[in-house]
């Protein structure tokens, strides 16, 4: 009888000898993959691949028109879209340094001042200083800013984030707006790219760079909260706006400074909070602050309809507290609609025949039933334009045409 005993032990030979066969050819194909690697890239030494930056869903790497590409130090792996953003349009942000000589007394903050004075300057008279924000829109150095950030200044500095610092005359302000151009004496000043504030979605990344506190470039990041906040839900009410809300951190010395997409384009300039809030930062879109800017820059003004009315959204609720007041002898018969308050002596309003308890129900045949859509309307018609109004006054139809004027406006220094 033949022994089993050496095919017992030639098959685990076989098996190793295989294994180590594999393994070998494994590392031959490791070695000549690398040795390829190299060869293609052209480089004889060890090379690690750069990490391509990480940019949200849906969202496309546009280089940018007008700033030059930006050479990011440090960890290639940290290098994520808000790293891209900042490094493209972070020299086209400035500061800006104001100051203005005040009567003892004569300070007048507002609530959506962002003005970031220092303490108890101005109190006793003397020399006011604050510090805000702004951002480049055209290479001979126009600079967009709030108007309440150079409000009533007799010297206005800027400061590039390079260092530069330029003397700065401001072309215009518009206090109804918020909306400020700035021209310093500098040419090929880097510039920011302007994005879309027309289609912006509640959720879409929000980035905001500027200088609160004092504290030059700072970044924050969040979302777009939401669009299309009235001034009156800002608590703005003579600000006339649609504001872009947002819970990237906004403190005093953003004001003036861009909140970017997540490309990297401004969509909007940083202009308030709402005080005691957390989370809760306005901007006004780019385009309506561009379309400001334009005539600023050609006459230095911005002429602004208005009616010269008082009014408030009707609800049934609403429409109840009207009529249940006794102290007030203003009724209205429907419940839907924009109740006229009251009307200004000597306006717009007054001189077409509208009165207190007037509802407004269409306008250029349109359904009206929110008072900020009355004012949409009249901000497009433009001074001089005509309006032609259906009014309900205690259940009677009354149709009238309304030429709206010019919104008497305390002019920014």
């Amino acid at each position: 009888m033949k022994s089993s005993t050496g095919k017992f032990w030639k098959q685990p030979a076989i098996y190793i000898l295989l294994l180590v066969t594999g393994a070998g050819a494994a590392m031959l194909g490791d070695r000549l993959t690398v040795s390829q690697f190299r060869a293609n890239s052209g480089d004889s030494g060890q090379r690690a691949l750069e990490p391509k930056l990480q940019l949200p869903p849906n969202t496309k790497d546009q280089a940018s028109k007008v700033l030059p590409p930006v050479s990011l130090s440090g960890d290639a792996a940290n290098v994520n879209f808000i790293v891209a953003a900042v490094a493209k349009v972070g020299p086209a942000v400035v500061r800006i340094d104001a100051s203005r000589r005040v009567k003892p007394g004569n300070r007048g903050l507002s609530p959506e001042d962002f003005f970031g004075r220092e303490p108890n300057s101005g109190g006793r008279g003397g020399i006011e200083r604050g510090t805000g924000s702004g951002f480049v829109i055209g290479a001979d150095g126009l600079i967009l800013t709030n108007a309440h950030v150079v409000e009533g200044a007799d010297t206005v500095n800027v400061t590039l984030k390079d260092g530069r610092s330029f003397q700065g005359q401001v072309l215009g302000a518009d206090k109804v707006t918020d909306v400020a151009v700035v021209k310093i004496e500098a040419n090929n000043v880097p510039v920011v790219t302007i994005g879309n504030s027309d289609k912006l979605l509640p959720g879409e990344w929000a980035i905001a760079i500027g200088n609160p506190l004092g504290l030059d470039n700072s970044v924050t990041a969040g979302i777009i909260s939401a669009t299309g906040r009235s001034s009156s839900d800002v608590g703005v009410p003579d600000k006339r706006i649609g504001f872009i809300q947002t819970d990237a951190a906004i403190n005093p010395g953003n004001s003036g400074g861009p909140l970017l997409n997540a490309s990297g384009q401004v969509i909007g300039m940083n202009t308030a909070i709402i005080q005691g809030a957390q989370g809760l930062g306005f901007a006004i879109p780019i385009q309506a602050a561009q379309q400001v800017a334009k005539e600023l820059i050609t006459t230095g003004k911005v002429e602004h309809a208005y009616l010269g009315i008082e009014m408030a959204t009707l609800t049934p609720e609403v429409k109840q507290q009207i009529n249940s007041n006794a102290n007030s002898s203003l009724r209205v018969a429907v419940d839907r609609g924009v109740a006229i308050v009251s009307v200004v002596p000597n306006s717009p309003a007054a001189a077409a025949g509208l009165r207190a308890g007037d509802v407004i129900q269409k306008i250029n045949n349109q359904p009206i039933i929110q008072s900020e859509a009355v004012q949409e309307f009249v901000q497009n018609a433009k001074v001089g334009g005509l309006l032609q109004m259906e009014i309900n006054r205690n259940g009677q139809i009354v149709n009238l045409t309304v030429k709206p004027g010019s919104l008497p406006v305390q002019k920014v220094r």
